[in-house]
């Protein structure tokens, strides 16, 4: 791979580093409401809602972890 692409795949990475911070920093947020949500709302509606995004954010911040991997992958080789 030539070093213009090389270069183009390092820019790309860096934006999603920097989309994965932010998601990161949001799940933040998520994880602490979650731990605040009242004993007596812990099964309701709510309790199910955020632990289901925090679920998602576990997801989407893993895939993200992948793709920077095979970017990383691609800039090796």
């Amino acid at each position: 791979m030539n070093a213009k692409r090389k270069v183009q795949i390092e820019k790309i990475k860096s934006q999603i580093d920097d989309l994965k911070s932010e998601l990161e920093s949001l799940q933040s947020d998520e994880q602490e409401s979650f731990d605040n949500i009242p004993e007596n709302l812990q099964g309701g509606e709510r309790y199910a809602a955020s632990e289901q995004a925090l679920d998602n954010f576990d997801n989407a911040i893993s895939s993200l972890d992948d793709v920077i991997s095979n970017l990383d992958d691609i800039i090796e080789n």
